[in-house]
């Protein structure tokens, strides 16, 4: 499959063709909200980010951002050859269940230890999730997690024909 054309990105967007692979993680000071229920689950500017080629980012926030009862462990796992085994929650708010709407790298791989004690989350499942107050698309195809906002430029992967990307 060949690399799709990258969109020419505008004034103040990042090009997720401008990721790296293997995937970067870093801090970013960007503020992320995220709502279920009408409960404000997660409120919070202390953020990471990984950036991967073809993908918008995927935001962690630390586990303990989250409220008691928030979280629960879920069934299964998967595994990404550059972050580890990755474990799953159900996420809870306003009476509304989601299930494993979350995941997070209980003991992430070498390079990635920036990872351990967060959290991201499916954007779709839950009602409003933001970043600096502007609310997140979903990264396309179910199975990834990216948050999409106006300052990034695609494609993303997870769109159909996407899956050799």
């Amino acid at each position: 499959m060949h690399r799709p054309t990258p969109d020419p990105p505008g004034p103040g967007q990042e090009s997720v063709w401008d990721y790296p692979r293997p995937p970067r993680v870093d801090r970013t000071a960007r503020r992320v909200r995220i709502e279920l229920g009408g409960d404000t689950l997660v409120d919070t500017d202390d953020v990471v980010r990984v950036l991967e080629t073809s993908h918008p980012p995927v935001y962690y926030v630390p586990i303990d951002a989250f409220g008691p009862g928030t979280l629960a462990p879920a069934e299964g796992s998967s595994f990404c050859e550059y972050k580890g085994a990755a474990r799953y929650f159900d996420v809870t708010g306003g009476g509304q269940v989601r299930r494993g709407a979350a995941w997070y790298y209980p003991e992430p791989s070498a390079g990635y230890e920036l990872l351990r004690g967060r959290v991201a989350v499916y954007a779709a499942p839950m009602d409003h999730c933001t970043v600096d107050g502007v609310e997140v698309v979903p990264q396309p195809g179910g199975f990834y997690g990216g948050w999409i906002t106006p300052d990034v430029a695609g494609p993303f992967k997870g769109t159909p024909g996407s899956m050799g990307w």
